[in-house]
């Protein structure tokens, strides 16, 4: 969630920004729901189709996963 937050800043302050590589690549290793929340509490992103879908949809599978991996 964090981290959408300060590319926000960086954004709007006009700085160097987060490569959306990077935004990725935190989604995919665990970060997708706090991203998909700072997604929505920031307004980051949210015109950004692949974000807009793939967040929602990479949540998903990592609750599924992780009621896999309790039960």
């Amino acid at each position: 969630m964090v981290i959408m937050g300060i590319d926000k800043q960086f954004a709007r302050a006009k700085k160097k920004r987060i490569p959306e590589k990077t935004l990725w690549k935190i989604a995919w290793f665990g970060g997708a729901i706090g991203m998909w929340i700072g997604m929505l509490v920031f307004r980051h992103k949210t015109k950004h189709l692949s974000f807009k879908l793939g967040l929602p949809s990479l949540s998903i599978i990592w609750l599924v996963l992780l009621i896999l991996l309790v039960s």
